[in-house]
């Protein structure tokens, strides 16, 4: 007997030279979910006549957790496009420690932290989840590693463990990011562990290259078994390239997340 994990998979990375709503419904004739990135790059009345399951997208445009300033633009965007993943039934809105611009570079770029950031941090996490509790979405946090995110504030797996576990809150849960925490921390099983109880999502790539599992170095059968035993159920996500063809990048997923039991 087997299980495999609630999947999905992010369509912004995919058949990239198709339109977006042609691969969400790819996606979903495959049996996954999906994930967008910036929805206002996209026609939401076509991808709702998809009738896809949007499992996750960008929950902000704009802002930052740590600075007055960030954190008003942060609320008023994050409710622009909460009121946006309602409309398409996504799952989990996702955050990051600040805007992220071309290249997934942060904005700003911080190279030390200056005392009390992490307190406006949280501050601000609460105010986000008394909107999320009033509009009834839940946001998530992600990590993000240093090599292709430098200077993002509250990036490491560490930081946001450290956010969301003192927020503690419903409305707010980490998309712990397998293949940021590889390049970051290493460690994944570990670090999975002591997220377990906050984990709203994973996401998977394999490293180097963010191509599909089996590509690189992390052995994703093993990080499978892990969390399974560690009693999740939760949805699994693929932010990854294919490096060939989708289909098979999104069969080796599949496999790499179906676990005998």
């Amino acid at each position: 007997m087997s299980y495999t994990f609630p999947l999905a998979a992010c369509a912004e990375m995919l058949w990239q030279d198709k339109p977006i709503e042609w691969r969400a419904a790819k996606l979903t004739e495959m049996g996954f979910g999906v994930g967008l990135w910036n929805w206002p790059n996209h026609d939401l009345a076509k991808l709702e006549k998809v009738g896809a399951h949007y499992t996750i997208m960008n929950g902000y445009l704009v802002g930052r957790l740590s600075d007055k300033e960030g954190a008003d633009m942060l609320l008023a965007s994050a409710r622009e496009t909460a009121l946006v993943g309602k409309r398409l039934g996504v799952d989990r809105l996702n955050l990051h420690g600040t805007g992220l611009g071309d290249f997934g570079l942060p904005i700003p770029q911080l190279s030390a932290f200056a005392p009390g950031m992490e307190l406006r941090a949280r501050e601000t996490l609460h105010r986000i989840c008394d909107m999320a509790e009033e509009l009834d979405v839940v946001f998530t946090l992600e990590n993000l590693n240093p090599v292709d995110h430098p200077g993002c504030p509250f990036g490491s797996t560490a930081d946001v463990l450290s956010l969301v576990s003192a927020v503690n809150r419903p409305q707010l849960r980490i998309n712990l990011d397998l293949y940021h925490t590889q390049i970051g921390e290493g460690d994944v099983i570990r670090w999975a562990e002591a997220c377990m109880p906050w984990v709203g999502e994973y996401q998977v790539a394999d490293n180097p290259g963010r191509f599909e599992p089996g590509t690189g170095e992390m052995h994703y059968p093993n990080i499978a078994r892990a969390i399974y035993d560690m009693g999740y159920r939760g949805p699994v996500g693929m932010e990854a390239f294919a490096k060939g063809d989708p289909e098979a990048a999104l069969a080796a997923f599949r496999n790499a997340f179906t676990v005998e039991v």
